[in-house]
């Protein structure tokens, strides 16, 4: 099921979402702040049908990648991401510095 799971960046909605066979199923969402130099992501969901299988996480891997790419840092505000870097302290670069995350 998730092997057919496409996950595209789509600027002009702030956001990247997690697609299956065209249709959104999920989204991380940012807001683009200090000039475009910083998105900070605000929330990310997956429906329900396919909670459970891992895509929130390569969703954000893929949104986390594509900010580095770009030479850009985040703030993240969402408690998913915030969990996610928790996790992955190698993305912990991207963040802000002096960012103070809210509590989750």
């Amino acid at each position: 099921m998730t092997d057919r799971i496409e996950i595209v960046h789509v600027p002009d909605h702030h956001r990247y979402e997690l697609r299956d066979a065209g249709r959104r199923i999920g989204m991380t969402l940012y807001r683009v702040q200090d000039e475009g130099a910083v998105y900070a992501f605000d929330h990310t969901e997956v429906d329900e049908g396919y909670s459970g299988l891992g895509l929130a996480g390569r969703l954000v891997t893929f949104a986390l990648d594509d900010v580095r790419a770009r030479g850009l840092r985040i703030r993240p505000y969402c408690p998913y991401v915030r969990a996610f870097l928790r996790r992955h302290a190698d993305y912990r670069d991207l963040v802000v510095d002096g960012f103070v995350a809210p509590e989750d």
